[in-house]
């Protein structure tokens, strides 16, 4: 899920690089020494996630991990995206430069999104937890693909029929990054609960920290 060079409007453009840095500049200074090693770990994960695309007529689609991000990561999910979408751009010549601010936008917001509902209503049961962090990982793709569509759409007319395909192309990738989240919440409740704790930042936010 990368928009290349040159589909979107300028001003659509300029504008995700202002709202990416907007962001990004709230977010950094949120991050903490220790939470260096796992936002580390799940950049590498998207950043690896991304490199199998499936062809589906004129898009592909991969595994994404906006949900998880958010899980794991909290807040800090923005910037774990942000550097991974720049990294896949340079190594990888997936997406564009010129577009990494709005495919930044359209894949970290929904992971803040995600993180918060999460560490909100997770509470302390393995199960529950495993549950909503499955939904997470469901609703980080949903509100990605919702995301996609809508920037394409910004580009005229022409890309209403590839927004509508990349819908419907991404419906599996729901399905399979619900389980891959549900299970990893699952395994990590078990052996490591820290790594589901609260994020500082959304502890203020959530009564079940």
């Amino acid at each position: 899920m990368h928009i290349a060079d040159g589909v979107l409007p300028l001003s659509v453009t300029l504008g995700g690089y202002l709202a990416a840095g907007l962001v990004a500049a709230l977010k950094v200074r949120k991050v903490r020494q220790e939470e260096l090693p796992k936002l580390a770990v799940v950049t590498s994960a998207f950043f690896v996630a991304g490199l199998i695309h499936i062809p589906l007529g004129p898009t592909s689609v991969h595994l994404l991990l906006p949900g998880l991000a958010g899980v794991l990561l909290g807040s800090s999910a923005f910037l774990g995206i942000g550097l991974g979408l720049v990294l896949q751009s340079l190594l990888l010549q997936f997406g564009g430069l010129t577009v990494v601010g709005a495919n930044t936008i359209m894949m970290g917001l929904p992971a803040l999104a995600c993180g918060w509902i999460f560490h909100r209503f997770k509470k302390t049961g393995r199960w529950r937890q495993m549950l909503l962090g499955g939904l997470m990982g469901g609703l980080g793709v949903v509100l990605a693909a919702l995301g996609l569509a809508l920037l394409l759409v910004s580009g005229g007319e022409d890309f209403w029929g590839v927004a509508q395909i990349a819908l419907l192309a991404h419906l599996p990738v729901i399905i399979i990054e619900g389980l891959i989240t549900a299970m990893t919440v699952g395994f990590l409740a078990r052996v490591k609960p820290e790594l589901l704790l609260t994020p500082h930042h959304f502890r203020s936010e959530s009564p079940h920290a």
